[in-house]
């Protein structure tokens, strides 16, 4: 019953080898009785067999879509209508949403089956999985150890088997850090490549929906499927979905940072393993190309001056009045403002709205907030000169594997810097992806990541899959 990918299962579903509903009830029942990493919040049983039913009714007239058979699970951030959605956040607790995000929608379209909500770091605000306010999530591989953030949820499930696939959202890494961390593929799409709409938001120039699977081809379909103009996100890109590839066969040009192989966070496996990827990439005849680039080290402080000042302003919405929780306490407006955002936010979403305020306010916005703005122009047009010339940047998705829970919970600095290689596709807007690379002598898995060049992500999986 547990296929190695969304395509085989399917195949034996067009074939009558299994039913939808005998999918969905399996892939339940896993997530009900052996979750024991708080992977979900929410299983949608009531919900998932009827769609599965539905899908069932659809094959035997010969109508099902292309993802029929596929059992996906949500990040607590993307809603779906008549189901809560909270963000893993008190601040939301029972909220109910009242319409579909249009990556689900095109999912469900597509006769996929949605079985639940995953949990995560609260708003999205995290690298490691231990911000939500719904406790931490654990890592399948090692219960010690974190999934990576904030799609920590999304990570988990799907390493442990509990669904085929999943949706997270990547704001600095937030796809590619937890799948480096759980041995499995997680992709950020181009930005304005998938909707936003439906997605809660965190930081809007950065925030991304894509995928999180066991393989390269699972990954694709769903982005494939999510893909596309959508008029009720205006930020969403026009440009026509590409699915064939230029460089089947070829002989390809990756490009490493200098800076990245002199980080001092980097751990001398993952280096070792990384260098001799280039090495095997070299004698299959691949051109590797080193370049420097010297804003490695301001990518994480211009990339927490920006997403804070957005998530300053997205989270003012929450104020205890239109939705959401409101405090017992309230006597008044300011009061109810007040208390219901002291009780409802996270030390750690308390922490950038604060940090948000202070970079767009009088006397320092211009310190701040206007120059990180420059500081990420010149990181875009510096990533774009290295795709001119290179087809791909590649390095690791993380300077490490997974870390002990607790181990950086006090160092909120230590756990900024998590973002290091991945910040940059965020920064520019490229597509990016995080495929395993090896293992740790401990047995701890971690990812190989590459960049692309923006809206060519059919060529970003062709690669992936060769790497």
């Amino acid at each position: 019953m547990d296929f190695s990918s969304i395509s085989a299962a399917h195949e034996a579903l067009l074939n009558g080898d299994v039913t939808a509903v005998e999918l969905t009830e399996y892939y339940l029942q896993k997530a009900e009785k052996e979750d024991r990493y708080n992977a979900f919040l929410e299983v949608f049983r009531e919900s998932a067999l009827a769609t599965a039913a539905g899908v069932d009714e659809k094959v035997k007239n010969g109508s099902a879509g292309k993802l029929a058979g596929a059992i996906i699970a949500i990040k607590d951030n993307i809603c779906y209508a008549g189901h809560k959605v909270s963000a893993a956040s008190q601040i939301l607790d029972n909220f109910e949403s009242l319409f579909t995000a249009t990556s689900v929608q095109r999912l469900l379209d597509e006769d996929a089956i949605i079985i639940g909500r995953l949990n995560c770091d609260e708003f999205a605000m995290g690298s490691s999985g231990e911000n939500s306010s719904l406790g931490v999530t654990k890592n399948p591989i090692n219960e010690a150890l974190v999934p990576g953030g904030s799609s920590s949820g999304s990570a988990a499930a799907v390493a442990a088997g509990f669904c085929m696939a999943t949706l997270g959202s990547d704001t600095g890494g937030s796809i590619r850090q937890p799948a480096s961390f759980c041995g499995i593929v997680g992709m950020k799409p181009t930005y304005g490549r998938i909707s936003r709409y439906g997605l809660i938001a965190f930081a809007s120039s950065f925030d991304q929906i894509g995928p999180l699977a066991r393989n390269v081809e699972d990954a694709e379909l769903l982005f494939n499927t999510m893909a596309g103009k959508d008029v009720m996100d205006s930020t969403s890109s026009s440009k026509p979905l590409n699915t064939q590839t230029s460089i089947s066969g070829k002989k390809l040009r990756f490009a490493y940072m200098k800076e990245v192989m002199e980080s001092p966070g980097l751990k001398p496996e993952v280096k070792a393993a990384f260098e001799s990827k280039l090495e095997k990439l070299r004698s299959e005849g691949h051109e590797v190309n080193a370049f420097s680039f010297p804003y490695l080290d301001h990518m994480v402080p211009c990339y927490y001056v920006l997403t804070t000042a957005e998530a300053s302003s997205n989270l003012g919405r929450y104020d205890g009045v239109h939705y959401g929780k409101r405090s017992e306490r309230s006597e008044d407006i300011p009061s109810t403002y007040i208390n219901s955002r002291t009780d409802g936010f996270g030390p750690e979403v308390k922490r950038r709205i604060m940090l948000g305020t202070f970079v767009l306010s009088t006397g320092y916005y211009d310190a701040y907030y206007a120059k990180g703005q420059k500081v990420r122009q010149l990181i875009k047009k510096a990533t774009d000169e290295v795709l001119t010339e290179n087809d791909f940047i590649i390095s690791p998705t993380t300077p490490h594997p997974a870390f002990e829970i607790g181990e950086k919970a006090n160092d909120p600095i230590a756990l900024y810097l998590e973002d290091i290689f991945t910040a940059q596709a965020n920064l520019s807007g490229n597509p990016a992806i995080s495929v395993p690379l090896a293992e740790t002598s401990e047995g701890l898995p971690f990812g190989i990541q590459l960049t692309g060049r923006s809206f060519e992500e059919a060529d970003l999986f062709e690669a992936s899959r060769m790497l």
